[in-house]
């Protein structure tokens, strides 16, 4: 017997995506209010990791929208709830949780190398 959800979840895939999108729009802001901010910094108490405190509410909002819209999507193609949840939910946090670590790694090579670092199309 096959399971067929009674009304697929339309709805919170919609608010799954809103939710990513949003967040990543204030992450983004946030993120450039960031960097601006460096060269008028130089002082050695501003470092890296307390820029990453700033951007954890966005990336945590950017982590659930996008668990919230996997697992919606999922939902819509006949998985059930569960299922969805249980493959949805440790995707989209392994990929947030390597996308995180690659973000603090990449603020900390800025911070130590300067912007310029990476600029890939100038052969100096």
């Amino acid at each position: 017997m096959y399971y067929f959800p009674e009304q697929p979840p339309y709805f919170l895939l919609l608010v799954g995506f809103l939710t990513a999108l949003t967040s990543g729009l204030a992450l983004s802001g946030t993120l450039k209010v960031i960097v601006q901010k460096w060269p008028n910094q130089r002082i050695e108490n501003t470092k890296p990791r307390s820029s990453l405190k700033q951007l954890f509410v966005p990336f945590v909002g950017i982590t659930g929208g996008t668990c919230l819209f996997l697992s919606s999507g999922l939902e819509i193609f006949g998985f059930p709830s569960s299922l969805a949840l249980g493959v949805g939910l440790p995707i989209s946090l392994f990929t947030c949780l390597l996308v995180w670590l690659q973000l603090g790694s990449m603020m900390t090579f800025i911070e130590r190398e300067g912007m310029q670092s990476l600029d890939l199309d100038s052969f100096s």
